[in-house]
């Protein structure tokens, strides 16, 4: 059995912390990219708001005036509005108001999720502290690893350490290819409520692991469980904003005041549902594969493929719920904030599974590490 090298197990320690308060950064500039941006648009809103009704008050005016000879004003104006992108000249109808915003322009980010031409410096800032952090906390989990002499997930510290690096690996993967940086608020901030977590409650010296788990079938199992866990963290961040921008968009349907207006960042909800499903249904096949290979290492360990433990059994209940999700909008029609209810309360359940399964019931799967 390897030695427990102390050196590389008090460098984790470090890496670990250097990572979170570089978390805690990222987070707190993702944040002010929210404010800065909603601080932007009222500015906005507020000057077409007064152009608005200067022109249609200029528009009444000529229309008075017909009847003497005078031509009425075309009510297609240019309005030149000072914007995130600077000066921009564009035809406004001043005979109504979209309920989009007064400005004439979408009440959501592009559905497609692309980049813009936009620069959000403090976006940028907060992506390459992030990408940072990361990197850090990825030196983190390696020592952690070859302190013990083995892969880093044989505890609920160690995977809710490895889990919070998955999330915010897969997180920066996704934002090579589509602008998620509307997440970063909330994404971050669960990778930190993990660090937090694996810190203060679950945290555990390096060590060996139980016989039990000594099978090559632990890296093999925990890693999908793993993967699965984190892009179903993207998408329970996803559905909140989803049940968010929905009820937005619902006043703004009706005529009220854009009380949000740092959600223009945030594609429409349909968006966000679809990218939630896509994403969902990725990680609902690592945790069918997740469920499989649990069973095949029972056997192997305990000889019986299932046994009713507890762990296996919220196993199931969390396969179910997103079974469940994907038949009912799939099939059913299930769309919306059903949709959206639906991939929360599985997310859910993958916590209680991890936090209080782990912590509160005695199975043959107690291996939390924590006394």
């Amino acid at each position: 059995m390897p030695h427990i090298n102390e050196t590389f197990a008090l460098y984790s320690e470090r890496f670990m912390l250097l990572a979170a308060i570089a978390y805690a950064i990222a987070f707190i500039a993702f944040a002010w990219d929210l404010v800065q941006n909603s601080r932007t648009t009222k500015a906005v809103l507020e000057q077409s708001q007064q152009a608005a009704t200067a022109a249609s008050k200029k528009r009444v005016g000529a229309m008075s005036g017909a009847g003497s000879g005078s031509t009425p004003e075309d009510p297609y104006q240019e309005t030149v509005l000072e914007g995130p992108e600077g000066r921009v000249q564009r035809p406004t109808f001043h005979a109504a108001v979209p309920a989009g915003g007064a400005d004439g322009t979408a009440a959501t980010a592009d559905d497609s999720m692309r980049y813009g031409t936009t620069r959000r410096a403090t976006a940028r800032v907060a992506v390459a502290l992030t990408l940072i952090a990361a990197i850090v906390h990825g030196a983190g989990v390696l020592t952690r690893g070859l302190a013990a002499g083995r892969v880093p997930w044989g505890n609920m510290y160690e995977f809710c350490t490895t889990g919070g690096f998955v999330v915010a690996a897969v997180f920066l993967i996704v934002l090579t290819r589509r602008d998620l940086r509307f997440l970063g608020t909330f994404v971050i901030g669960l990778v930190l409520v993990m660090m937090t977590a694996a810190s203060v409650a679950f945290w555990t010296p390096a060590g060996h692991l139980p016989p039990a788990l000594q099978s090559y079938w632990l890296i093999i199992h925990v890693s999908i469980a793993v993967m699965s866990s984190a892009l179903f963290t993207l998408t329970f961040a996803m559905s909140v904003l989803q049940l968010v921008q929905s009820r937005r968009e619902t006043a703004l349907t009706g005529g009220a005041a854009d009380k949000l207006p740092f959600m223009r960042l945030v594609p429409p909800a349909l968006s966000l549902e679809n990218m939630a499903y896509r994403i969902n249904a990725i990680a609902f096949v690592g945790w069918t594969l997740t469920l499989m290979f649990g069973s095949i290492w029972a056997e192997a360990a305990w000889g019986r493929f299932w046994g009713w433990d507890t762990k296996e059994v919220w196993t199931f209940v969390i396969w179910v719920v997103y079974a469940g999700y994907l038949h009912a909008r799939a099939t059913r029609g299930w769309t919306g904030t059903r949709a959206a209810w639906l991939s929360i309360v599985g997310y859910l359940c993958v916590v209680f599974n991890f936090s209080i399964v782990n912590v509160y019931f005695a199975g043959l799967h107690s291996y939390a590490g924590i006394s």
